[in-house]
């Protein structure tokens, strides 16, 4: 049966009969990135992607998605065109290592900041409501134009009388912290964080499955905000903060993932054995080696190891820095 007439989950399996073990023989695998054409995007994405749009701004790509409108699709080998949903309700334990319930709980982006995003909040879990997720984030940033900065936190001492008198007077920005930041950088934002990302950036995101996206504050653009929702997820506690610079190794560990930075300079192992990784190159190229099997490894594209694979080995041509995205403690506890 050839992988372009398979749609069932029975039809996944029927890929391992005739003595072939999905064990054995499930690959990495690389997902087709989603683009989002929002109106703050330029087109540096497209020098990393030959299959994004070739005019208009390219503002995020999804590189690695079970978002329910935005699902990404293995890009190659005998799984291509299946969405990464179908992937894990076949293989779970496989994938994952762990047992399935309804969406892959993490999402990956590039984002490409020519104008500013509007000043926003995401919920928690409790606030996102029944069968939904809320949105805890992290940045990493690859490209800053001179002078380039975002909004993480409140100023100290900052409370919602204030904030709402800010929106009334359009001077929310003056009670936010404002960072200026440089490629390399990490910043970790929990639900319930102001934020908001300036022009000029270029970045990593790693984010729990969830498209909930409260707009406090949007610069003067027609769009539509969600002042009190918003004003609703807010955590009051969360002053300012700091990025992480210019680290390697472990760059966040919280309960819904972790993320690590690696430079890779000589033949390193990556993964863990018996855990779900995903592998993202965001400078030089290199090789992804894995018993007999060899993975190109380049800027942008989102490689999973599959929980069965554990771990690989990455060959660097020259230098290849590369991001490291694991499941956390707790959506490791939901599937």
């Amino acid at each position: 049966m050839e992988v372009e007439t398979l749609n069932t989950r029975k039809g996944l399996k029927n890929l391992f009969r005739g003595g072939l073990s999905p064990v054995d023989e499930l690959p990495l695998i690389a997902f087709e990135p989603v683009f989002q054409p929002y109106v703050w995007g330029g087109r540096r994405l497209a020098e990393w992607f030959a299959t994004a749009p070739s005019t208009g701004p390219i503002a995020e790509a999804w590189i690695l998605s079970d978002e329910e409108k935005f699902p990404t699709r293995a890009a190659s080998g005998p799984f291509q065109g299946r969405t990464l949903q179908q992937l894990a309700e076949c293989f779970p334990r496989q994938i994952t290592g762990l047992d399935p319930t309804t969406r892959f709980p993490l999402l990956l982006k590039l984002l490409d900041a020519q104008q500013p995003l509007s000043v926003q909040v995401h919920p928690n879990d409790e606030q996102a409501g029944p069968g939904k997720r809320g949105k805890t984030e992290a940045w990493v940033v690859l490209h800053a134009e001179p002078g380039s900065f975002l909004y993480a936190g409140l100023r100290p001492g900052v409370d919602r009388p204030q904030i709402e008198q800010a929106l009334r007077h359009g001077t929310l920005p003056e009670l936010l912290h404002r960072i200026e930041v440089r490629a390399g950088d990490c910043v970790f934002l929990p639900a319930g964080t102001v934020h908001a990302i300036g022009s000029g950036l270029l970045l990593f995101e790693i984010q729990q499955t969830s498209d909930i996206t409260y707009r406090l504050y949007d610069w003067g653009r027609p769009r539509p905000l969600q002042i009190d929702e918003a004003l609703a997820c807010i955590d009051w506690s969360r002053g300012p903060i700091s990025p992480r610079r210019n680290r390697e190794g472990l760059l966040v560990d919280c309960p819904h993932f972790r993320l690590w930075s690696h430079r890779v300079e000589r033949p390193t192992h990556l993964g863990a054995p018996g855990e779900c990784r995903i592998l993202v190159a965001t400078a030089g190229e290199g090789i992804l080696h894995e018993g007999q099997r060899e993975y190109s490894l380049r800027p942008g594209w989102a490689w999973m190891i599959p929980a069965v694979r554990g771990v690989v080995e990455c060959r660097p041509m020259g230098t290849v820095a590369v991001l490291e995205c694991g499941l956390g403690r707790e959506s490791a506890s939901g599937w």
